[in-house]
Formats: structure tokens, C-alpha cells, sequence
């Protein structure tokens, strides 16, 4: 069989295995080991399995073993365990309360309170999912409460849980370091303007949707003690602390990215320790879910290595660069139909699967075009970040409604967040119209 056919059925069987939701790890990992075998057993005619069992052996097991043996890797326990111990020791929700007292007075204060949560937990978590059900439990319970409408309540804490893909750390710019071999460091950087330019756009929703329905957000007429604003921004001080640790660290050349994972949470252990907020069943469970979180994680990874490994060998992304180039689609084509196919894709599929799935095609792609690929990184995590809010799976969607007491329809959710899918839209065309935005602090760093 013709190597190319033998790739494109099984591409076509691992996208179907996903569609009916077996597990990514053993879609990509199982297709993969089956066609790279039958592809050695054919390679010389008839079908000899004597021949193919050695060299699919030693290709699935080289594969795996180069991505665990990768030392980029070893980030994603450290910074999945500094955010599993910032959420126990309630670091990461004092920006929330923080931004609440000082924004109350505000038209939609609340609701902005929490996507600056949601940013500042992004900030040290990096993970959108784990933002969305931490968040959603603490600031849509207290904005419905205050008489907020239920679609502004959840769609804000659904929008703002998305932060944790562009704002590093990152587990998304980690994973997408290790596949194409960027420099992790850099692509934290470049994540830092345009996710605070998200940040911005959903702000300004919010002032938008409140300022023309001003009974969707009551304002909080609560009067303050004296004192309590400086001392709810003074209690922000280890979520910045540790905020600068990643970011000033790595932008000022004092550590690497991995580096800064290990910093960053050996700080908030003797942070949470010297607060007395950290105790030790609390370590102990942040411990295990770490290690649950991260094998899920790795086993991916591992599937999606020797996934690359069978596509490179059936030639799939050489001969996809060479349709496009004959059929000489623009640069701005191919920008639309990529963010197309992750639109689609976001449709069933969760923000890691769509990227270890398409990244061995659209890499080769991207570089026959002279394209840089931090930029197109932060493009493809910005992508990411819409199909987290993209009906009809919207994975941040459904958590807020799993999450929030008293319930709120997925549909009330959805249609709240169509407002801030317009401005994820505009962010995503000027990240891609001005290059400059992703590409300064990384080009300062160097």
C-alpha cells in the first residue's frame, strides 16, 4: 500500500477514535503503533510480520522515550504543582478580592474583578480549565448573588478562565516549545501583550454590555472599612512576587523558563508555610493532583511523539506542503483555513489534542512560508484559547455550569459568551496583522 493512503486512513481513524471520545493518549499513541507496524510489514510486499515487529518496537519506544527524556519537560510538573498550591493556600484568589474591593464601585466592577482573578490565576497556574472551575466556584455564586445577570456572571469567568493559555506560564507554550523546538523562555514572553491585550478586550465587553443594560450589574453601594483597599492589594504581594519570579527572571536573563518553574515553586511552598495558609494534608493533596494532572499531560505528549513519528514516515505533511504550494494559496488564505480547522476542531476536541494533532502538518506549513514560529505559537495558542468558548463543546463552558450553585443553562452560557468570542475574534487579527505585538519582549530579550 502506498505509504501516503496507509497515513491518510490513519489519520482518519485517530481524528474518528477522538470524534467518539477515546482518551487523546491512546487514539494517538494506538492508530500511530498500528499503521507504523503495518507499514514495516508492507514496505517490501505482501505482508511480512516477522519484519515489521523490531522496527515498530524500536520507533514507538525511541519516540517515547526522547519526549519523557526532554528537560523542557520537567516544567510542567513544577508550575502544574505551583498552581495546585497557590489555589489551596488562596494566593491566586486574593487578586480576585483584591480587584473586588477596588473596582466595586465601578458599573460591572464584579464581573471585572473577575477576569483580573482569572488573569492573575492564569498568571500562575497556566491552566484555563483548572482557572475556570476554581474561579467559577468563588465569583459567579457572589455576582449572582448581587442581582447580575446569570449570562454576564458565567460568561465572564468562562472568557476570563481562557487567560491561562496566553498568559504564562503556559502548559500549552511548553508543549508547543517541545514539538517544534523553540525556546520555551521566548514563547513566554511573546505571550505577555497579547494576553494582556485579551484581558483589556474582555474589560471592555464588560463595559460595553453593562453600560447598555445597566440592570445586568448592580453596583455594590457597600461601604468600606477604612483601610480595606490598601490592605486587600497589600495581601496580592506572593501572587506578584511569584508573577515576577517567571517573568522578570526569565526577561532579565537571571534563570530559564525551567529554571524558573523550580523558583518559582520551591517560593510559594515557603510562602504558604510562612503565611500558615500551607498545612500538610493541604501539600500532600497538591502533591497528588499534580501527579495526576501531569500524567494525564505526559501521556499525551508521549502518544503525540510517536504520532509525528508515523506521519514523517508516510510522508503526510511533505506531500500537504506540496498541495499548497501548487495550488498557490496567499499567506492570508492560509491563515484563514488554519484558523478554520482549529475552529472546527474545537468544536469536539479539547486545546491540547488540537495541537498535538496538527502541529506535525501545519509546522512544515508555516516554515515553507518564512514564517516565525513564536509568532505563529501565539497565534495558534490565541486559537486555542476561542475553541475553549466555541459551542457547541466548549470545554471552559461546561465547567462553569458543572461548577456554579445555583445552575446556570449551557445555553444561557453560550449566549453570553458570543459577545467576547467578537473581541477574542479582533485580538487574534491583530496578533496576526501586527507580528510585533507577540515578537517585542522576546526580541528585547535577546
Amino acid at each position: 500500500m502506498d505509504p501516503l493512503i496507509l497515513g491518510l486512513v490513519g489519520f482518519a481513524c485517530t481524528l474518528l477514535l477522538l470524534i467518539v471520545r477515546v482518551p487523546i493518549a491512546f487514539s494517538l499513541a494506538g492508530v500511530s503503533t498500528t499503521f507504523i507496524f503495518l507499514f514495516f510489514a508492507m514496505r517490501h510486499g505482501g505482508f511480512d510480520i516477522d519484519s515489521a515487529i523490531a522496527p515498530t518496537l524500536s520507533m514507538v519506544s525511541s519516540n517515547a522515550f526522547d519526549l519523557v527524556h526532554s528537560y523542557d519537560l520537567s516544567m510542567i510538573p513544577l508550575f502544574v504543582l505551583l498552581g495546585h498550591i497557590a489555589y489551596h493556600t488562596g494566593i491566586t484568589t486574593d487578586i480576585y478580592h483584591a480587584a473586588r474591593v477596588c473596582l466595586k464601585r465601578l458599573p460591572g466592577g464584579v464581573a471585572m474583578a473577575s477576569v483580573f482573578g482569572c488573569g492573575g490565576f492564569s498568571a500562575i497556574t497556566g491552566s484555563s480549565i483548572a482557572c475556570a472551575s476554581a474561579m467559577g466556584k468563588i465569583c459567579v455564586p457572589e455576582m449572582l448573588r448581587m442581582g447580575y445577570d446569570k449570562r454576564l456572571a458565567t460568561s465572564t469567568v468562562a472568557v476570563g478562565g481562557t487567560l491561562g493559555s496566553l498568559i504564562p506560564p503556559s502548559v500549552l507554550f511548553i508543549v508547543y516549545g517541545i514539538f517544534t523546538e523553540m525556546s520555551v523562555s521566548r514563547l513566554f514572553l511573546a505571550g505577555v501583550i497579547p494576553g494582556l491585550i485579551s484581558l483589556a478586550g474582555f474589560l471592555v465587553v464588560i463595559y460595553l454590555w453593562v453600560k447598555r443594560n445597566p440592570e445586568d450589574a448592580p453596583v455594590d453601594n457597600t461601604i468600606l472599612a477604612k483601610g480595606e483597599r490598601r490592605k486587600a492589594a497589600i495581601s496580592c504581594w506572593p501572587a506578584l512576587l511569584l508573577f515576577t519570579i517567571i517573568i522578570g527572571g526569565i526577561y532579565g536573563g537571571f534563570f530559564t523558563a525551567t529554571e524558573a518553574a523550580a523558583i518559582s515553586a520551591f517560593s510559594v511552598i515557603i510562602i504558604g508555610s510562612l503565611q500558615k495558609r500551607l498545612n500538610w494534608s493541604q501539600f500532600i493533596l497538591s502533591i497528588k493532583e499534580t501527579c495526576t494532572q501531569t500524567t494525564a499531560i505526559f501521556f499525551i505528549a508521549a502518544g503525540a511523539k510517536i504520532f509525528v513519528g508515523f506521519v514523517a514516515l508516510t510522508g503526510m505533511a511533505p506531500a500537504l506542503v506540496g498541495l499548497i504550494e501548487a495550488a498557490d494559496v496567499s499567506l492570508w488564505l492560509l491563515l484563514i483555513m488554519i484558523a478554520a480547522v482549529y475552529f472546527l476542531l474545537g468544536m469536539f476536541l479539547d486545546p491540547l489534542g488540537i495541537m498535538v494533532l496538527t502541529l506535525p502538518f501545519l509546522i512544515p506549513m508555516v516554515e515553507g512560508y518564512g514564517l516565525d514560529l513564536i509568532w505563529f505559537g501565539v497565534v495558534v495558542i490565541k486559537l486555542l484559547e476561542i475553541s475553549l468558548i466555541t459551542p457547541p463543546v466548549g470545554l471552559n463552558v461546561f465547567v462553569i455550569a458543572s461548577v456554579t450553585k445555583p445552575s446556570v443553562a449551557v445555553y444561557d452560557i453560550f449566549v453570553g459568551v458570543t459577545r467576547f468570542l467578537i473581541m477574542d475574534v479582533l485580538v487574534l487579527a491583530a496578533i496576526i496583522a501586527f507580528p510585533i505585538l507577540s515578537l517585542l519582549l522576546p526580541n528585547l530579550m535577546m
